[in-house]
């Protein structure tokens, strides 16, 4: 049986690693930490604790567990390369990014030539679940991985789905944000008819929420980011986009009609194209407000 793991490697503290890898600094893990933004790390020492690194290579020196959180499986496949020649037999790699369930597969078959095993294992709660240590986590992988990972990840989240072999978390992850994508698309033009109507676009969320049209937006994004024109709950546009490709992906692979889901995505690309990178998801709104002539939540300048 593996050795419990107590020093672990992490790469990639943005918005969503910086308080998930608070979260093992106080659970109680020797955690060292290391991010392509200069600086980040030893910010993150002075703030929080642990050790700071000046790569992934100098991060994994050692650790018992390596996890990953970056913006795509191909800067994960990068990570990848550098942690291989430092990395002992054992030790386990902890994809959580939201990444290519293919992809993945490969840069596990490859690190397990070296004896070295992975899981995927993305998450899903947005940056205030993740400062909470209340993520839900999906995860894939061996049965052995999962059960020798599960402390670490109890340190991050307080819900987690086991849901196949490697890659299939990443696959739940994806098909996860499709589903939000799409009830978010289709909230913000049931708030637009309505107002338009002559209805109160808050009095409407209430109602949602109380109704069988619920759903997470309606309870957690659509007045906290969107009626106050704060689109700030810390989830890129780009990495919705990103996101929902992935899930196209995995319909293609299994051969499963989409086309909603595929109309669903070239809504999001759109607004990303229109905006621009560098804008929050729940700016996706702002897209339809633009079709339909009309600003949610009776602000006629949108500030």
């Amino acid at each position: 049986m593996a050795a419990p793991i107590k020093k672990v490697g992490f790469v990639g503290i943005g918005n969503m690693g910086w308080p998930m890898a608070a979260n093992l600094v106080k659970a109680g893990f020797e955690v060292t930490v290391c991010d392509a933004v200069p600086g980040r790390s030893a910010k993150f020492t002075e703030e929080v604790g642990g050790a700071a690194a000046a790569s992934p290579a100098e991060a994994a020196k050692g650790a018992d567990a390596v996890i990953t959180i970056l913006p795509t499986s191909k800067q994960v496949a990068e990570v990848a390369a550098q942690l291989a020649p430092v990395l002992s037999a054992g030790t386990l790699v902890i994809d959580m990014t939201s990444g290519q369930p293919a992809k993945t597969r490969e840069i596990a078959a490859t690190l397990a030539e070296k004896g070295i095993a992975m899981i995927d294992a993305p998450v899903s709660g947005g940056v205030p679940r993740a400062k909470s240590g209340d993520l839900a986590i999906m995860l894939g992988g061996e049965t052995a991985e999962l059960d020798r990972a599960e402390p670490v990840l109890k340190a991050m989240g307080s819900s987690l789905y086991r849901c196949g072999g490697i890659g299939a978390g990443q696959a739940m992850k994806a098909l996860n944000n499709l589903s939000s994508a799409g009830t978010f698309l289709m909230g913000i033009e049931v708030l637009l008819i309505g107002q338009r109507f002559g209805l109160d676009a808050g009095t409407m969320v209430d109602v949602l929420n109380a109704s069988s049209g619920m759903s997470n937006s309606s309870q957690r994004k659509f007045k906290q980011y969107v009626l106050n024109r704060r689109f700030d709950d810390g989830f890129a546009l780009e990495l919705m986009v990103k996101d929902l490709g992935i899930a196209l992906e995995v319909g293609r692979d299994t051969n499963t009609p989409t086309p909603f889901s595929a109309l669903c995505k070239e809504m999001w690309a759109s607004a990303l194209s229109a905006l621009g990178p560098g804008h929050n998801h729940t700016a996706m709104s702002q897209l339809s407000e633009k079709l339909a002539g009309e600003i949610l939540g009776g602000n006629k300048t949108g500030g």
